[in-house]
């Protein structure tokens, strides 16, 4: 159902008032993205929460990604649309267990973690990456360095592949990108033999290998940009298909097709956690600044140093 001018002039008025940036991930509905200030995968939107000179940030994306704004900018008030607003990577990866299990099996191995996780694992992590900056960060460490990757199995598997490590990987997952079927993407791209397969690396290898292209979610929007073929076959969360559309509105978009039946279309691979955000929602997150969402400060400081890392080596190296 449409939404009529008033929400949008409304949350327009308390972004004025409330001297507020949002901050939205691509996975967000398509209103939320076009009201944002900016929109970005989490290396982006990390970035972005960083160097805001706002005081207040309205983070439309899930939860542990509010918190990893006020990890790295803690004067400011942090505000989500949903405070249930989860990560089931963040959920496969409780602190408290990961830490009894390393120091049982891997008491010296380097902790990188996917950004995908809470504050408390953070701050057990040597260094943070994200799909983004994952290669580049994991090449950084020495090639018999013993490192534990988290919380995702399957980006910690294509990562292994691809610069031929042996990172002992924690058995976590997402629950969208588990859901794509590889019968059914042979299937697809028989059928569509002109059209590329753009996947993210959180899918599973065997939808992986057939893949044309494995990148972030920027840099399959960047892919859908520059390539010269008209038609892809997308295989992340559908939410970013808004922007690819608007970068480049002549070509085609297909979703990849996911395991069993979906009652409603194009929802199945959406996920559940960032599609509790909506737009009126976000009003009433800059109206009442709630709910907010607070790191305790030793904890925080302690989540910031991998952060911080990440976020030094993922800057463009000297010329």
């Amino acid at each position: 159902m449409a939404l009529g001018p008033d929400l949008f002039e409304e949350i327009a008025q308390l972004k004025k008032e409330r001297n507020a940036v949002i901050l939205a991930h691509y996975y967000q509905e398509s209103d939320i993205q076009d009201v944002a200030d900016f929109t970005g995968d989490s290396l982006q939107l990390a970035q972005a929460a960083q160097g805001t000179t706002a005081d207040v940030i309205l983070f439309a994306g899930v939860h542990f990604m509010a918190e990893t704004a006020k990890i790295l900018n803690p004067s400011k008030t942090v505000v989500v649309p949903d405070l249930e607003a989860g990560c089931s990577l963040a959920d496969a990866c409780p602190p408290d267990q990961f830490a009894a299990w390393k120091a049982k099996f891997h008491p010296n191995a380097k902790v990188v973690t996917y950004i995908n996780c809470t504050a408390g694992m953070k701050a057990l992590s040597d260094v943070i990456v994200t799909s983004s900056n994952a290669e580049k960060i994991v090449g950084s460490f020495g090639p018999d360095e013993e490192i534990i990757f988290a919380p995702d199995r399957n980006l910690g598997r294509y990562l292994n592949e691809k610069l031929g490590r042996k990172m002992i990987l924690w058995d976590g997952s997402c629950i969208v990108h588990e859901q794509f079927s590889e019968r059914k993407l042979v299937h697809l791209k028989v059928l569509e033999s002109d059209a590329e397969v753009l996947a993210h690396p959180e899918c599973e290898e065997s939808v992986l290998r057939h893949a044309d292209y494995v990148g972030s979610t920027a840099a399959l929007l960047k892919r859908v940009k520059e390539s010269e073929r008209q038609r892809f076959i997308v295989a992340t969360e559908p939410g970013i298909f808004h922007e690819m559309q608007k970068a480049a509105p002549e070509k085609q978009l297909l979703e990849a097709p996911i395991h069993g039946s979906c009652p409603t279309t194009g929802a199945c691979n959406e996920c559940p956690h960032m599609k509790r955000n909506t737009l009126e929602k976000v009003r009433n997150a800059l109206r009442d600044l709630a709910p907010q969402v607070d790191v305790p400060e030793e904890l925080r400081v302690a989540a910031l140093k991998p952060m911080l890392r990440m976020l030094e080596l993922s800057k463009p190296r000297a010329a």
